[in-house]
Formats: structure tokens, sequence, C-alpha cells
């Protein structure tokens, strides 16, 4: 039997973003700038470096500058080319070579389950990744890559997972699991709960916006019951998946930002612009001389 290979990653991008308003009135979240990359490409880049040839965007109302800029550019092309600007010119075409990318809408903001089940079509009966463009880890190897590298292992889905200590829990889905006793990085989920009251966590292991699921998922979020407001959430489904195959949680290596809160924003824009070659002195010179 061949083992099943993760070739496509699907991003939940119809969310209005309003925690971020009124920037996001007219721009996407996801298209927010980390220094000077939006927040989706990074996710993006971190799909095709694990291996992923194919990118499926679930998009809403409003989402159309998603399109735009992995699309071509004709007019910005030809601009910097009779400027001779060859740097940003290969910079601007690399973002529309990175991977083969569809589009599918979300015609009504109905959970995250919901938002990966308009997947289902583009996805096929294959194992896929979901990455969550909010967070965006900062890792050596990447994220995605250090799961599919354990998805070959298991031949079973995989959920991204940190260590979430004190009141924090109750803001994450958390995993019920024992560790793995021939890799320690893998945690065998028996449960899980979503967004538990600090007592009543099942553990400090907390899943994070990084997703490798089993084709089988698809079944599940159709079977489940809706719950408020008709949401069919991500968790639920694979707490259904859990009755018919193993689910793995996985402890990655990396520094994870929230992107999707200001404060988790500016964390993530002062980190990595102190890391660029081009502008991090000057960035770290500038803030020791301010008087904070």
């Amino acid at each position: 039997m061949s083992l099943m290979k993760v070739r496509k990653a699907v991003f939940p991008a119809a969310g209005f973003g309003t925690r971020f308003l009124p920037a996001t009135k007219a721009t996407p979240k996801e298209m927010l700038p980390l220094v000077d990359k939006p927040l989706i490409q990074y996710g993006v880049e971190e799909a095709v470096a694990a291996g992923c040839t194919e990118i499926i965007i679930v998009t809403g109302r409003g989402k159309s500058s998603l399109e735009d800029h992995f699309d071509k550019s004709y007019e910005l092309e030809t601009a910097l080319e009779a400027r001779g600007k060859t740097a940003l010119l290969e910079m601007v075409r690399s973002v529309s070579h990175l991977a083969k990318i569809s589009y599918t809408r979300q015609p009504d903001a109905l959970g995250l389950g919901h938002a990966v089940l308009q997947a289902k079509q583009l996805v096929g009966n294959e194992p896929f990744a979901v990455i969550l463009p909010d967070d965006v880890v900062d890792s050596e190897t990447p994220c995605l890559k250090q799961m599919v590298d354990a998805f070959e292992r298991t031949q079973a889905s995989i959920l991204a997972s940190e260590i979430v200590e004190g009141a924090a829990i109750s803001s994450y889905g958390c995993l019920e699991c024992v560790q793995d006793p021939h890799d320690p990085r893998l945690l065998d989920v028996t449960n899980m709960v979503e967004k538990p009251k600090p007592e009543e966590a099942p553990s400090q292991h907390a899943i994070i916006g990084r997703y490798i699921l089993t084709p089988r998922i698809f079944q599940m979020l159709e079977s489940v019951t809706p719950g408020s407001g008709g949401e069919i959430q991500l968790t639920d489904g694979i707490k259904a998946l859990l009755q018919h195959e193993k689910v793995y949680g996985f402890t990655y290596e990396g520094t994870r930002y929230d992107a999707g809160d200001k404060l988790g924003f500016l964390k993530a824009t002062v980190e990595f612009a102190l890391r660029r070659n081009d502008l991090g002195p000057r960035f770290r010179e500038w803030l020791k001389n301010q008087a904070f």
C-alpha cells in the first residue's frame, strides 16, 4: 500500500477581521503586512517549503485583493522592468509563481469547520494541511514541514500543539492526550475540549493553527450537529474523526506569534524587523535610543 502524501494546503480566509477594525474594513486581515509581506504569504511560503504544490484559499466578500496579490501583475512588472528595478521585479514575480493557487467562497461565516468543508471538492480524496494565517510560526525547519514528516511516519491526522499555562488555555482547543512512547513530540489524542475553564482543562497542550487532516474529516464535518449560530466547528469534526481513526497532537519546534491579536501582531513586527539584515541593525539602534 502506497503512503499518503500531503500535497494541498487550505487557508481559511473569509473572516471579517473585526479585531483590526477599522484597518480591515476594506483590507482583508490576511493582507496586513508583517514588515513588508502580508500575513498569508508567510503561511503560503511555509506550505510550499513543506512540499505542498497546491494552495486552496477559502475567501468571502471583499477578499479580491488576496487573489490580486498572488496573481501576475502585468502593469507593475512592466513598470519595474522599464526602470531597471531587477531585484523588485524578481520579488514580485516570485509571489505569483509560489504554487498553483485556487479559490473557493464561503458565502456565510459559519465556523472554521464550515470554511474547511468548502474546500472538499478541490481537496478530493487525499490528506491535506490547514493553515490559519493568523498564526505565524518562526522556526528553523518550517512548522508544517515538521508535521508533514510526522504524518509520513504515522499516516494519521496531526494537530500542531504547544504548552499554554494558566488561564490562557481557555482561549484554545485543548488536547486530552498521552505522550507517544516512541516519539516524545507526538501526543496520542483521546479527546478534545474547546476553550475549557482552566480548572477543567485536561492538559496544557493547546491546539494552534496548523493541521494535517485525512479526507474522512469532510464526512465528519458534514455529519456533526451545528452549534451556536449554525456554526460548524473543526474541533467537533476532529472529535468525531477520533471515533474512526488515530489523531495525534504534535509538539512543534519554533516560536508562534498570534498575529490575529493586536499585541501579538506588534510583537511579531518587531521581532521580524530585528532579524532583517537590511533593517535590524538600524532598528535595534533606534530602539535603544528611545526613552520608553
